[in-house]
């Protein structure tokens, strides 16, 4: 099998975390996003992965290379200009030749794709889409599907008459198995969605399209500051299967009366200075916390000093910042990289 990762966003609604650093590599409790994926596919043993890239494609190959030491091998397509998931899954066909899976390149999920895989072939789908159910329906566009598991229709953020008629609570989770056979329905060359072009193609010509409900998985897609913080949140509260990385103490310096919790995330060449608090945090690799801060349910990107005396809760903090001291800095705060705030 393969695996194809739709990579090519520019990461607009990231902004301005994603200015410089392309989505796909934004860390995630300090390594970069894609790395969760490509652990989920080698979990599967698909190790034969492309990624579809447009926005700055180059710092993502320098960080990941040929995937050689991740275990994995990798490819990558560069679109000429962003053609849709559909457009990248046909534009990468020449590559295609056997069933492939393919994952949006935001999404965060502990998903047994071994399961996704082995139910695709036990139904001889041609086409298998993922859903995750979802606690508010009626902020998505739904998928209902029948008895047997075939899809039956898409609906856009249905009213609450519809739901209460259907009640449908399964949205796309954005993981696919394919089978070559869907290249030829696919224009060539063209920006093409699945959702709005593949999806209904599928339904109109009877085809076997079916979904996968898993019975419990994490899902969250990452694609705004405030899902992003949500996403470590969740990640240092345990509710992702096999997320297990822990502060390395040996790899920091701090100094006397400081305080960490045990959920915290440090990463190697921090310094933490003396009447320092961390809590539910993560801060990035070379981050340096001067005295009595508080850091409080924050990501702190590498590289930022924290001068003493400032307060950060809730909030975002990019690479190679400095925070003044005595500052304060409250919930829903983004600071993108190189920021100066002065005391």
């Amino acid at each position: 099998m393969q695996a194809l990762i739709l990579a090519g966003g520019q990461g607009t609604r990231l902004r301005p975390l994603t200015v410089n650093t392309p989505k796909p590599i934004l860390p995630i409790a300090n390594r970069p996003f894609l790395l969760y994926q490509i652990e989920r596919l080698c979990e599967a043993g698909i190790t034969d992965i492309i990624l579809s890239l447009n926005y700055k494609p180059e710092k993502i190959s320098q960080i990941l290379d040929d995937g050689s030491k991740f275990g994995v091998k990798i490819r990558y397509l560069i679109e000429p200009s962003p053609m849709g998931t559909a457009g990248a899954y046909r534009f990468a066909s020449e590559f295609l030749k056997e069933t492939t899976i393919v994952l949006n390149g935001d999404i965060l999920t502990d998903l047994e794709l071994s399961k996704v895989v082995e139910e695709h072939r036990k139904r001889e789908a041609l086409a298998t889409i993922v859903l995750t159910r979802v606690e508010n329906p009626s902020a998505y566009g739904l998928v209902e599907t029948e008895n047997d598991g075939k899809i039956k229709r898409f609906l856009e953020k249905p009213s609450a008459e519809i739901l209460a008629q259907i009640k449908c609570d399964t949205i796309n989770a954005g993981t696919y198995v394919l089978e070559p056979e869907v290249l030829d329905l696919i224009p060539k060359g063209e920006n093409y969605s699945f959702e709005y072009g593949l999806f209904p193609e599928l339904l109109r010509r009877r085809e076997a399209f079916f979904a996968h409900i898993p019975n419990e998985s994490y899902w969250l897609d990452i694609g705004t500051p405030q899902r992003y913080l949500q996403a470590h949140h969740d990640l240092l509260a345990g509710k992702v299967k096999d997320f297990k990385d822990k502060t390395d103490f040996e790899t920091i310096d701090f100094f006397e009366n400081v305080e960490i919790d045990q959920k915290s995330l440090i990463a190697g060449d921090c310094v933490i200075n003396s009447g320092a608090k961390i809590i539910n945090s993560v801060l990035g690799r070379g981050v340096c916390i001067k005295e009595d801060t508080i850091i409080e349910n924050s990501v702190i990107l590498p590289h930022t000093i924290v001068e003493k005396s400032a307060s950060i809760f809730n909030a975002i903090i990019g690479n190679n910042c400095n925070i003044g001291s005595y500052s304060i800095i409250g919930a829903g705060t983004v600071l993108g990289d190189g920021v100066f705030l002065s005391n």
